[in-house]
């Protein structure tokens, strides 16, 4: 059985953060639609029950995120903290964040069909362009770890951490702001209406 409300968070969001506004702004942001089409159409290989979190009663794929963030964060603490004799630690850390990040995508990538709406559509192009970014990132900061460039692998995994950051907001503002993915699974989500501009 679907619920019949959405959580929205409505003392935050009359807050009027900047982060907030940045949202709302992509929510309008119209370039990224043929970039959302695209999406739309790979995730119909994709967005099968299973990865979508029927089985579990809720989406799978905010979960899943958890695991490649707290790895990529174990290891920033070890690059800071940590001294040398913690470097390979940190770099089969960023190495376990990158493997975790794959499924994380696809189940993300599977979700793609309970957007409700052009916003919440943009808002989800963002996150999975800017995510396909920090994963470049971090790929990167590993081969150069590999490498031996312990300063330069480590300089490219902040910029992934930060960039991370916003995607990980973007995600947030799709299940808190926009309510998608908060109702139960087994069906489809509730239909909801465009934001008022």
């Amino acid at each position: 059985m679907k619920p019949s409300y959405i959580f929205v968070d409505t003392d935050r969001a009359r807050a009027g953060s900047p982060f907030m506004r940045a949202a709302r702004a992509i929510e309008q942001w119209a370039p990224v639609d043929p970039i959302a089409a695209a999406l739309g159409r790979l995730s119909d290989a994709v967005a099968i029950p299973a990865l979508r979190g029927d089985w579990l009663g809720h989406a799978l794929h905010p979960m899943l995120t958890d695991a490649a963030i707290g790895l990529w964060s174990a290891s920033t603490i070890l690059d800071v903290a940590g001294g040398e004799t913690s470097r390979p630690a940190a770099r089969r850390l960023v190495g376990l964040g990158l493997v975790a990040a794959v499924p994380t995508a696809v189940t993300g990538l599977a979700e793609w069909k309970s957007l409700p709406n052009r916003a919440s559509r943009r808002v989800a192009t963002v996150h999975a362009v800017g995510n396909s970014v920090v994963l470049v990132l971090y790929l990167r900061s590993w081969l150069l770890r590999r490498g031996g460039r312990q300063a330069a692998g480590v300089r490219w995994a902040l910029a992934g951490g930060v960039l991370a950051a916003g995607t990980g907001y973007l995600g947030g503002h799709l299940s808190f702001g926009l309510g998608v993915g908060s109702g139960e699974r087994g069906g489809t989500d509730p239909e909801l209406p465009e934001p008022r501009t």
